[in-house]
């Protein structure tokens, strides 16, 4: 049988122990986000400018948002038939009116590790930045996701001024 000086000791040592094996509690700064929680995504977003959540056409949540004065959206995707539950998203960015060829967006997506543009039904010049948030990420790794979305829309923004004249 332990004495109970043998006892205490043994227990602060137990103690001592786990806090040095435990798991790191993560911090508010690293908490867990994934696209069911669209206003976490939103509070992410204004630290990048200006952000508002609503809804889409379908009744999924959507954020409309501008960069440096670009307007982008980031679209909730694979959402329950209530528009919640959502398992990914997207960052989408599109120009109207802008006379660019396909080779010239053919370039960009050959040339580029992040977002496929392309030229949509309409003849608008699209970019796309798809992120799989199902089983959720630290807050840390998606706000350094739109740090890349904001970096890559300024690239390809400056891309569609240097191929157009515009």
């Amino acid at each position: 049988m332990l004495k109970k000086d043998s006892l205490k000791r043994f227990v602060q040592v137990a103690i001592l122990s786990a806090a040095f094996v435990a798991p790191v509690a993560y911090s508010e700064a690293d908490s867990i986000i994934d696209a069911k929680n669209p206003q976490a995504i939103l509070e992410l977003a204004k630290g990048f400018g200006y952000a508002e959540l609503g809804t889409d056409s379908e009744g999924d949540p959507f954020i409309n948002g501008r960069i440096d004065g670009t307007k982008y959206g980031i679209y909730f995707y694979r959402c329950s038939d209530e528009g919640d539950d959502c398992k990914d998203i997207q960052f989408m960015a599109y120009w109207s009116g802008v006379d660019i060829s396909l080779e010239v967006v053919n370039r960009w997506n050959y040339t580029q590790r992040y977002g496929k543009a392309c030229i949509d039904e309409d003849e608008d010049v699209r970019i796309e930045f798809p992120v799989n948030i199902d089983y959720g990420v630290t807050s840390d790794n998606l706000e350094d996701t739109i740090d890349w979305w904001a970096v890559t829309l300024r690239e390809f923004r400056q891309f569609i001024d240097e191929n157009t004249g515009d």
